[in-house]
């Protein structure tokens, strides 16, 4: 008898033991999130007694466990968290609208992330703004200023995050759908019960001393991420005839290889691959997902310090099928003039 090669499983069959949520580790989980981080807090309103230096010290771990929050009602919204609808609706909406986020609204954009990152032919909702090379060409001047400065790291790291949730998030549009708008309803009106308990208890002052730079740095650290995610050197974007999902969710979104530390905080979306592989995933599972498969584990991974260099990348070049800086940019139509 001829020795039988056992072909190995499919990606659907291996993700199957890692999608199922564990209600106890997802209470932990929002056990040590929201409880240190109100603590945290706490300690912040108290050190103001010392030095504010150390209350903007303090921040940081706070807009860590903010960030880790943030994650959770990612989770929620796909339905990953818990297995009740319900309870990750009411989950997701606390700590969404703790982050300054509107549950459905965001969700809904998310969703529509999930369905067509790298699709050079439906960008524009959810993403990144990016532009390929022959765009950016045909804009006009005043145009191709303000790409430009979208694109800027002072501007999409340190701006406009806080810009983004904080003011931009709390409108509706007249394109929003039902659901959309009144979940920022409910997001204001919980903030609003929120912000003036936080001022009845420990004053405007402090409130504003506090919350500001936790939420500047958590903002910002959240962005930094999501870009991170589909914006590094060897990922792929197609046009909408080649776009394949499993290639799109292994190649077109990257594996954050961090510190331990990092991947806590964040909640281990670095393994941003396999949660667009399979967003049912809790994110406590992830990481098991990853080291137990070497169909996920084999993904070259992005280091902390090649994550820093990724902000030079400002086109997506289709000749070549890579992001390019405008200096690469620049010299390629010098050359092509010559």
């Amino acid at each position: 008898m001829n020795d039988m090669v056992k072909k190995p499983p499919h990606w659907r069959e291996i993700i199957k033991k890692y999608n199922s949520p564990d209600t106890f580790r997802s209470i932990w989980q929002i056990i040590n999130s929201v409880v240190p981080y109100f603590l945290i807090y706490y300690l912040m309103y108290r050190s103001m007694e010392l030095s504010y230096w150390i209350t903007l010290a303090l921040a940081v771990p706070a807009a860590g466990f903010l960030v880790r929050m943030f994650i959770i009602f990612h989770d929620c919204g796909h339905g990953s968290f818990f297995r009740s609808e319900r309870a990750n609706r009411i989950v997701g909406t606390i700590l969404g609208s703790l982050a300054f986020t509107p549950y459905d609204r965001w969700h809904n954009d998310h969703a529509v992330h999930h369905s067509t990152v790298g699709n050079l032919d439906k960008r524009g909702k959810g993403d990144v703004w990016t532009l390929t090379t022959e765009e950016y060409l045909g804009l006009s001047k005043g145009k191709k200023f303000i790409y430009r400065i979208y694109r800027n790291p002072v501007i999409l790291f340190l701006i406009g995050p806080f810009f983004l949730f904080v003011i931009w998030s709390r409108f509706t549009r007249k394109k929003l759908s039902p659901i959309e708008k009144r979940s920022v309803y409910i997001t204001n009106v919980f903030l609003l019960v929120y912000i003036t308990g936080m001022i009845l208890l420990i004053g405007w002052k402090a409130f504003v001393l506090i919350q500001l730079p936790v939420t500047y740095l958590s903002t910002s650290a959240g962005v930094w991420l999501f870009y991170l995610q589909h914006q590094f050197d060897e990922v792929i974007w197609t046009r909408k005839h080649e776009w394949d999902y499993e290639r799109m969710a292994l190649e077109g979104s990257s594996y954050l290889k961090f510190p331990a530390i990092l991947h806590w905080f964040s909640g281990n979306i670095g393994y941003h691959h396999i949660h667009h592989l399979s967003p049912m995933i809790p994110n406590y599972n992830l990481k098991k997902c990853h080291r137990e498969n070497s169909l996920f584990s084999k993904k070259k991974p992005v280091t902390f310090i090649e994550s820093l260099r990724t902000i030079r990348l400002r086109l997506w070049d289709e000749k070549d099928g890579q992001l390019i800086s405008f200096r690469k940019f620049r010299s390629l139509n010098i050359k092509a003039a010559n």
